[in-house]
């Protein structure tokens, strides 16, 4: 009404003028957003109650009892934010930039991730493929569109010195500059509630490849396999390079983990996420480097921990001159704490699951840097 009462008078004072405001209304990224008003901010958020309420719907709560202060729709909008934050995460995106991310994913879209908008808005940030954000299936993947919201939002200038509205609206450049404002407080709840639902704020960023990580502070093992995998060639990403078997001695669980695990070739990297359907459409079923080894050897009835940090202390050490099909085998960081595991295959190749942007691969071993090995079984 307050709307509607607005317009009115613009009616009676000018055409022009109510041209001029309707131009500042129609935006390519507010086209879908009719609800709320500034002066309706949400503030005191509960955190503790928030991050309740965010626990119960990311273990599976149907959000019919779940209340969340300013989501309406808390079994969509909360997956949703998980996505945001875990992209974030994984980019080394500090905390302040999530919680814009967040904020503006609720003014653009309400968290959901639509397939309409003002002209050829898409998205949870509704973004234009007709402006260079990607193409329209590429803006309606969650994981992508995150990643294009911070790489446009780490290019601007001093962001981490501006307001959340401001940070927001030098990305958006929406005809509703002051709208990002009213979420911050709710944004700023989320991303923490969210945050503390990952096994480890740091782990598997898998920001670099394998060849390119940090020196063991004990040093390097000093030792390798018997064959580096090199005799392959370039293997394509997501695919099984041509020749190998899963060699015929290994351990019957080894090969149903591996056997799993080469079932989940070329699906996309998710920080965070639980490698439980990494091809189905919740980008939070993806895997991430420790999830993928969980999972695969959870389908051959073998109970690993969750992270590169814990799985490093699973089962027994061994050389990485005595590798055998299905050991871990860890690079990046320390030997005492790696951000990033993969399994051995036999052949001198590794299954694992990147970072970022790329998919579940095979590779030589002759591109890692081992800082250990375990033997899980």
């Amino acid at each position: 009404m307050k709307t509607l009462a607005a317009g009115i008078g613009v009616v009676f004072l000018s055409p022009l003028l109510l041209a001029a405001t309707a131009v500042m209304l129609v935006s390519s990224a507010d086209a879908v957003q009719n609800t709320g008003s500034f002066s309706s901010c949400l503030t005191d958020i509960d955190t503790d109650q928030v991050t309740k309420q965010v626990t119960k719907i990311l273990d599976g709560a149907s959000g019919k009892d779940v209340r969340i202060e300013g989501l309406d729709l808390p079994a969509e909008q909360v997956p949703n934010a998980q996505t945001i934050v875990a992209a974030g995460i994984s980019l080394d995106v500090p905390n302040k930039g999530q919680i814009i991310a967040l904020a503006t994913a609720m003014q653009e879209s309400r968290l959901r991730n639509l397939n309409y908008g003002d002209r050829d808005s898409l998205g949870l940030f509704q973004q234009r493929p007709s402006q260079g954000w990607g193409t329209a299936k590429q803006i309606r993947d969650p994981v992508y569109a995150s990643e294009r919201f911070y790489k446009a939002l780490l290019k601007v200038d001093g962001w981490q010195q501006m307001t959340i509205t401001q940070a927001a609206q030098a990305v958006q450049k929406s005809g509703l500059p002051d709208a990002y404002a009213q979420w911050e407080d709710l944004s700023t709840a989320l991303q923490e509630a969210i945050a503390k639902t990952f096994p480890s704020t740091g782990n598997d960023k898998d920001a670099k490849e394998p060849d390119q990580g940090k020196e063991s502070a004990t040093g390097s093992t000093g030792c390798a396999p018997a064959k580096d995998g090199s005799g392959f060639g370039r293997i394509p990403e997501g695919s099984v390079p041509m020749g190998y078997k899963i060699p015929k001695d290994a351990d019957p669980k080894a090969r149903k983990a591996l056997d799993w695990a080469m079932h989940q070739l070329g699906t996309q990297y998710q920080w965070g996420g639980s490698c439980t359907d990494s091809h189905g459409p919740d980008p939070m079923g993806r895997c991430d480097c420790s999830s993928l080894m969980q999972q695969a050897y959870a389908h051959a009835g073998v109970t690993l921990t969750r992270t590169t940090y814990t799985q490093v202390n699973e089962g027994k050490a061994v050389s990485p001159s005595q590798l055998e099909p299905g050991d871990l085998i860890f690079s990046r960081g320390t030997a005492s704490r790696p951000e990033h595991v993969g399994m051995y295959m036999g052949e001198g190749l590794v299954i694992e699951a990147p970072r970022t942007s790329k998919p579940v691969r095979i590779t030589p071993i002759a591109d890692w840097d081992i800082l250990g090995a375990r033997r899980v079984l």
